[in-house]
This record gives structure tokens, sequence and C-alpha cells, in this order.
């Protein structure tokens, strides 16, 4: 920011315009002309993009679409979802830290925030380049199996998996992806091998999953329960610490042998650092809003996700314990990139 110093020789002389303009531009910084003040608080000026760094048709989607619904009632703007995939979420990452406009925001991921930083040598963006906003849900990965499949519950997968080492497979949106990592740690606390089939997103993975051409999978529950009910898949565990209203007669993984076991996937919302803090303050209390207004209630609770919404300190603070804990499963996993 600079400072402007007025001179008594300048007072003195008739103002030139570059001097007109330097004194407004003094004042404006200074908060003295209103036009300031109410350029400030009436962020946003135009329609917000909010982009999704993954394909059409999995959580991420459903999360960001209920969201950017209630708070284009309440901005008084349009806030639309652009799906920008590519690179496990950097190609999008990489493009709003460097956004400028100040009405670009995205999604962040347990694959992005979580994953991405300890599978990758070098990324093309950094998490300084971000500023948290809010954490907006959690949804619990459900596990599931392709009809054919002969497993009932999560015990009896385990135990055919175990019988065939290696000629089952697993489909995920991706290397890092939530699915690969609810899936390794699986593998991990069962002791069992499979083989991982890496997909470009939730969108192509349903394909070959409903197809038959993988055999299992963790998908978040707002993208797959629709096939679990309809019987195009067969859910074996959730990964939520308790059963779910809409599976009551699935049991959790902790319940079939592995005491602890929680797998969620999460969702919230960052801005590229540049943002004033005032307008971060602003999408925050509105976010916070939005995530538990009563229509994104119902829709978000209909795809029994956990509905959240915090500050920005708390949302860092709770990246930080994700990245810890992820980044011993990568390390064991022996996870990376594609």
């Amino acid at each position: 920011m600079h400072r402007f110093a007025a001179h008594a020789s300048d007072l003195s002389a008739a103002p030139t315009r570059r001097q007109l303009l330097g004194a407004g531009g003094a004042l404006a910084l200074s908060g003295l002309l209103p036009g300031a003040a109410m350029a400030q608080s009436a962020w946003p000026a135009k329609s917000v993009r909010f982009v999704v760094p993954f394909a059409p048709g999995g959580s991420s989607e459903i999360v960001a679409r209920s969201t950017a619904a209630e708070l284009s009632r309440t901005l008084g703007q349009s806030v639309f979802v652009d799906n920008k995939p590519g690179a496990a979420g950097n190609i999008a990452m990489s493009e709003v830290a460097r956004a400028e406009d100040l009405h670009t925001l995205i999604l962040g991921h347990i694959g992005t925030l979580a994953v991405n930083p300890y599978i990758f040598d070098k990324l093309p963006w950094s998490p300084k380049d971000f500023k948290p906003v809010s954490l907006l849900a959690k949804v619990p990965s459900l596990y599931v199996v392709h009809p054919d499949v002969p497993a009932k519950n999560l015990r009896e997968f385990i135990a055919y998996a175990k019988s065939q080492p290696g000629r089952l497979s697993y489909g995920s949106a991706g290397n890092g992806s939530a699915g690969q990592l609810a899936f390794e740690y699986l593998k991990m606390s069962a002791d069992v091998y499979m083989l991982h089939v890496p997909y470009r997103g939730t969108g192509p993975l349903l394909t070959d999953l409903l197809s038959g051409r993988v055999d299992a999978s963790a998908i978040g529950a707002a993208a797959i329960l629709p096939f679990i009910k309809s019987g195009k898949v067969r859910c074996i565990a959730t990964g939520s610490a308790q059963r779910l209203a809409q599976l009551p007669d699935v049991p959790t993984v902790a319940e079939q042998g592995f005491p602890g076991f929680e797998m969620t996937q999460w969702y919230g919302m960052l801005a590229p650092a540049n943002m004033p803090q005032a307008s971060i303050d602003k999408l925050s209390a509105e976010t916070m809003k939005a995530v538990k207004a009563p229509d994104a209630l119902r829709r978000l609770h209909g795809d029994a996700a956990e509905v959240i919404g915090d500050t920005p300190a708390q949302f860092a603070q709770f990246i930080a314990v994700e990245q810890e804990r992820w980044k011993k499963v990568i390390a064991r996993a022996k996870i990376k990139p594609d």
C-alpha cells in the first residue's frame, strides 16, 4: 500500500490531474471516500465461480451445488459451479490460486488438501495460496460391490478376497482420491490385497462398477446411495461411526470386526489468498448459514451427508489434523500419483 503526502508547494499551486487522482486514491485507501467503503462491503460485485476440481457425478458436485444454490439467494449474485477435473485436482487448484478477480472460489477436499501434498514431489500450488472459508460437510464412504460378487457383508467379502489374492479389483476416482484412501485404509486394517484401478473421476468409475468391470469400490454416500437403493450395487459396510438412517440394515466397518474404523470424505470452501479478509468473513458467515438452510439440510441429509459449516480458523485446524492423519496412511500404502 502506498502512502501519500501533501507538500506546501502543492497546496499553493493548482492541482494537476495526477494530483487529484492521487489525492482521491489516498482518500479511498484511508477509507474517507464513501465509495471505497461501499465497494468493499458490496462484495460480491458480480457472479461468483465455485470451482469443483473433479468430474461431474460425485459427492463433491452434490455438496457444491447445494451450497451454491443457497449462496445465490443470500449474496445477491449468482454463484455457479464449474467442474474442472484433472491431475488429482491440481489443475483447478493451481488456476484458482492465481485468480485475481476476487470472485473465484474452490471446493477443498480430503484429496487435494490432505493427500496431494504428500504424494506429489512438487505441487503447482501451495497451501499458502488459499484462505480457508468453511468446512461444508462430511460424507461417509460406503463400501460397495457389484451384485455378481458373492459377498453379502464385509466379513464375507474379506474372506472371499483372501481366498483368491490379487484377483479382485477395486476402482476409485483416481490415485490419491478419497476412494483410494478409503479402500487402502480397509486393506491395511484387514490385511488383504486387491488390485487398484484408478479412473478420472467418480462418473467414469460408476460406469465400470455398474457394468461389473471392477468388483468393488468405496464411494461417498451422496453419489452411490441411488444405485444401492435400486439394487445395481450392494453395500457391504459403511465408513460412518454409526449406522446410516438411509441404510439401517447395513452395519459399519467397525461393527464387522474393526473397532474404531471410520472413513469420511469431507468438503470445504477455499478462497485465493489475495481475497480481502472482510470478504472472507462475509463469505464465511453466509456459507455457515447456507449449508444449514432448510433446503440445503434436506438435500444433504437425504444423501447421508453430515452438515458442518464452521469458521475459517476451525476449518484451518481441521485441515492440519487431517493432513497429519493421512500422511501416515499414504506412507504405509505407498500411494503415488498417476
